[in-house]
């Protein structure tokens, strides 16, 4: 069965099972010179000491592996997103510069989805791993990049890929069925107007292919009824677009099982996530291994000094675990 078969046959396509997120983040939140997200709680989380080996997941333009490098830990960065590429070149760079004899014993980069941890992880030699952190979704860098086809308030083409390959938003949108958009919308936007919306996609792309950001915005709002609303109505749209383009979800469950196996026994684990499908992952991820123990039972939220430096940790939540001596397969009880 491909993805679109998968969502068509989805119960409650813009039906029941809905409920409100008000941690969503809103893409016109973007911090200047992309500040890390609640940089200290993650640093004081995961707690390295000098010379231990952490993996940042989401690299990103660098800030957190900056920041671990900074306190002394050694850090395998992770990226997908050839964007990345530039801030790599430009902290090994800064290594160099700062005298530091051999930048990889300090600094690695595979570039690939955290998915993949383990093989990463391995193809570096690293054999113990003190801490990982996950900063997930869709990063201000991306959001800034009008041609990565992001952000519902910039044009430019229909595209969403993370890794620059496979299927795009564009293609999803004009070649699924009306049936398996409404079930995408539904499901990973949390859309109530699902339906509405599929079926004014479906009539829209038989005139002209959807194309742009731009085109979409114009046949999602035209589909949305009138009244007050909390934010942009395409904004649940592009959500759910972006996460069936990437497989988030999904790359979200292997990763946090992969990072889970890679930790050493008191090695701990941060996740950072903006909207609740992630954060429920995290939370019965956290909950259910037996060889985690969740350090909070609820997650930690963005201080109002910390949402001014980065609005985008408004809507962040923050969820840390620890490594278990002895592990297991499953375990209950534990309330987060």
């Amino acid at each position: 069965m491909n993805a679109q078969e998968r969502y068509a046959a989805a119960p409650d396509a813009g039906g029941r099972g809905r409920h409100r997120d008000e941690a969503h983040r809103r893409d016109d939140e973007r911090p200047a010179d992309h500040v890390p997200v609640m940089l200290e709680r993650c640093l004081d989380a995961l707690a390295p000491r000098v010379d231990d080996w952490v993996v940042d997941c989401t690299f990103g333009a660098g800030g957190h592996t900056r920041a671990l490098l900074a306190r002394g830990a050694r850090v395998l960065a992770i990226d997908q997103d050839p964007s990345a590429l530039p801030y790599v070149a430009a902290l090994n760079a800064d290594l160099h510069t700062a005298g530091v004899a051999e930048p990889s014993e300090r600094f690695r980069f595979a570039q690939g989805n955290f998915s993949d941890l383990a093989r990463h992880v391995a193809e570096h030699d690293i054999d113990a791993v003190h801490g990982v952190l996950l900063d997930l979704g869709v990063s201000s860098m991306q959001l800034d990049q009008a041609e990565r086809g992001f952000a519902f308030r910039h044009e430019g083409p229909l595209d969403m890929r993370m890794a620059g390959a496979g299927e795009s938003a564009a293609d999803v949108v004009n070649t699924w069925t009306m049936e398996a958009l409404a079930a995408a919308l539904h499901r990973y936007g949390e859309e109530r107007h699902s339906r509405r919306i599929a079926r004014a996609i479906e009539e829209a792309r038989d005139e002209a292919p959807i194309t742009t950001t731009a085109r979409l915005v114009e046949v999602v709002t035209s589909a949305y009824p009138g009244g007050p609303r909390r934010d942009h109505p395409a904004r649940r749209t592009f959500q759910a677009l972006r996460i069936v383009v990437n497989d988030e979800l999904g790359a979200l469950e292997r990763g946090l099982g992969a990072a889970a196996d890679a930790l050493d026994e008191r090695g701990r684990l941060v996740v950072l996530s903006y909207h609740s499908l992630e954060d429920r992952i995290v939370k019965h991820t956290l909950r259910d291994r037996a060889d985690l123990e969740p350090l909070t039972k609820r997650p930690v939220e963005a201080s109002e000094s910390e949402i001014a430096a980065n609005p985008r940790a408004r809507s962040a939540k923050m969820r840390t675990a620890l490594k278990r001596a002895s592990a297991g397969t499953t375990r209950h009880g534990v309330t987060s």
